[in-house]
């Protein structure tokens, strides 16, 4: 059973929703959370500017074509990803923005914080996301407290840690599962989450699944418009010496298109995310520069 999480509840401290947040966080991995800033209305349009964008003619969208930025930020092509390395590149395309450094900033020259390419097309696509984009890191920190809380830290234990954060905001275009697609064919493959906390908008659509350990099977996991799915990645799981799970999940596709909406919360570059206490130094950013070489073809060839 996959929690579903009331926001306004948990930022209250209500027991009972901290109680659901630890079930998520130490044993399944996600959940679903209600209640928060965004109306049904809100995160559609936020949608509809995302499927405006995919909707382009490819020679408009390589036009900022991150094959190109040496980086992951603006239009992803499909097969420009590959998460699983026993699969095939992911048939899906994505558009990537990140957090914003002044430029005098000298972190500013790192790749996880590497220049936003924003198209010329649609119309107002640049301020619709950049928008979302704040208003989403707002969500993910509310939510971050009550992880925190929930596995008796600190309710501002990751405050300081997420003032510059490597936030990646993503649209995700997922097809029609193609007529030619096999078994190792996915709109993404298997894999966990390589940060801290996604959260991750959808347009209803079903397509995500997730595999909790212990398990063999998949399990269908939706959310509606208004709505967000939550899940754990790696970063967070080496911090809290495996207390909070990263857990597998994979987006197989179905008869129809999809778009979902994540934001991937990254900590500060320079965060140790070693266990607490263990004396390990791991830096945030070498983690998350290791698994996006791993991942993106482009930067694989490089």
């Amino acid at each position: 059973m996959i929690p579903r999480l009331d926001a306004a509840a948990l930022a209250a401290g209500d027991a009972v929703a901290l109680a659901q947040m630890r079930i998520a966080a130490e044993e399944v991995g996600f959940a679903t959370v209600h209640n928060t800033a965004f109306s049904p209305a809100r995160m559609r349009f936020v949608l509809a500017a995302y499927r405006a964008f995919f909707d382009l003619p490819v020679a408009i969208k390589d036009q900022v074509n991150m094959a190109r930025t040496g980086s992951n930020r603006g239009w992803g092509a499909p097969q420009s990803e590959q998460v699983d390395p026993e699969a095939n590149p992911d048939y899906k395309e994505v558009f990537d923005c990140g957090y914003t450094l002044a430029p005098d900033d000298p972190r500013a020259a790192l790749s996880v914080y590497a220049p936003n390419h924003w198209p010329d097309h649609p119309a107002g696509f640049e301020q619709v996301i950049r928008a979302y984009y704040a208003e989403a890191l707002d969500v993910a920190r509310g939510i971050l407290r009550g992880i925190a809380t929930s596995i008796g830290a600190d309710a501002d234990f990751f405050e300081d840690r997420f003032d510059c954060p490597m936030a990646l905001l993503r649209g995700n275009f997922y097809p029609p599962r193609p007529d030619w697609a096999g078994d190792k064919d996915f709109g993404i493959g298997a894999h966990t989450d390589y940060g801290c906390l996604t959260l991750l908008a959808t347009d209803g659509q079903p397509g995500l699944e997730v595999q909790p350990r212990g398990r063999s099977d998949w399990l269908p996991v939706q959310a509606p418009p208004g709505e967000f799915i939550i899940n754990f990645g790696e970063m967070l799981e080496m911090w809290t010496e495996g207390r909070v799970v990263a857990t597998l999940h994979r987006v197989k596709g179905g008869a129809r298109e999809r778009i979902s909406v994540p934001l991937f919360f990254n900590p500060n570059v320079e965060t140790n995310v070693a266990p607490v206490g263990s004396g390990r130094v791991i830096r945030a950013g070498d983690h998350l520069s290791k698994r996006y070489a791993e991942t993106y073809v482009h930067m694989k060839k490089t």
